[in-house]
């Protein structure tokens, strides 16, 4: 008779590898399930996402791997296929996002994933698919319109400048914003990106700030009653500068740098809040309550119109793209059918 023989289960993934020179290749391999880390709730993926974080896990130098061999994908969306947990069943859709996830933590690049229960979030109306649209870019971008909207900010306030506005998080920042009626003045270096930007909301789209010819002083001409701030250094300390009183600025991106080449006479002599925005160690209970939000009716209106599509096998040249700025909106990653 026979022994019965464990059939392992074939998983198409794309995993990064360091080599002994410091690069990083990313590649696509077929894995089993005890390449997967342990979890309560297994996962078909069906889709992830590319961020900016998920180019620094495949570049040399990058600082968030913690190790390789590792599957990167921050997004992971999918349905659960098998669970231990009281909270999630078979069937139902998923998304995961933060923690460890895609950095230390294998991610949504393959086509099985596996995490504790507590890393998930259910959608019971979201797809998986307009889940991953939105992803952590967006999740992001609605933690940063909530934070304006919790610090008071009100559309009779004035504009609110969104900068690096083509971006993932600043392209759903316009969205939100304007759909809440909002006076948006997105701003941007892709001059073919104006349109894009009124599309989606922006009363006024300007090139990137500070301009060539602006000098960041202590104190600007108080301009802005907020700003979503996705680039950092100079854009931010010139932002800061131009704020008007009681303004708001919610950041969470370095695109452009991590330094602040800022003063405190903004926050002083005006009292402008700076608030930063974390979705990596966002309590599960609060990363779940935004969720329902979105899920409930509080999605981007033009989510379409700038989200694309693009195979798993085809993420590798996608992230080369993010690092040198070449990325507009959101790009979706086909995962499961992907390879």
């Amino acid at each position: 008779m026979a022994a019965n023989v464990a059939v392992m289960t074939a998983i198409n993934a794309m995993v990064a590898h360091s080599d002994a020179e410091g690069g990083i290749e990313l590649r696509h391999e077929v894995v089993d399930e005890t390449f997967l880390p342990d979890g309560d709730v297994e996962i078909r993926v069906e889709y992830s996402g590319v961020n900016y974080k998920d180019a620094l896990a495949v570049t040399p130098r990058g600082g968030v791997a913690r190790s390789y061999p590792l599957i990167p994908g921050i997004d992971v969306a999918g349905t659960v296929t098998a669970s231990t947990s009281s909270e999630f069943a078979v069937g139902d859709t998923v998304i995961a996002h933060g923690q460890d996830i895609g950095t230390g933590r294998h991610g949504g690049y393959a086509q099985v994933a596996r995490y504790p229960a507590e890393f998930l979030v259910r959608l019971p109306t979201l797809s998986a698919a307009e889940a991953a649209a939105i992803g952590t870019a967006g999740f992001t971008a609605a933690m940063s319109v909530n934070a304006l909207r919790a610090h008071g900010i009100t559309p009779s306030d004035g504009p609110v400048l969104v900068t690096g506005a083509t971006g993932g998080v600043g392209s759903v920042s316009v969205d939100l914003l304007a759909g809440l009626g909002y006076e948006v003045v997105a701003s941007t270096g892709k001059a073919q990106a104006h349109d894009l930007l009124r599309d989606l909301g922006a009363a006024e789209v300007i090139d990137r700030v500070p301009g060539p010819e602006d000098k960041v002083r202590p104190l600007g001409k108080a301009r802005w009653a907020a700003v979503v701030d996705c680039v950092g250094g100079k854009t931010l300390a010139y932002a800061l500068s131009t704020m008007k009183y009681s303004g708001v600025a919610a950041i969470s991106g370095l695109a452009g740098s991590a330094d602040l080449p800022a003063t405190v006479l903004p926050f002083i002599l005006r009292g402008v809040t700076l608030v930063g925005i974390d979705s990596v160690l966002l309590p599960i209970g609060q990363r779940r309550e935004l969720w329902a939000q979105i899920d409930s009716g509080w999605r981007p209106t033009h989510l379409d119109r700038v989200t694309r599509d693009v195979s798993a096998r085809e993420v590798a040249d996608v992230l080369k793209s993010i690092i040198g700025g070449g990325v507009t909106g959101r790009t979706r990653v086909i995962v499961h059918d992907g390879f």
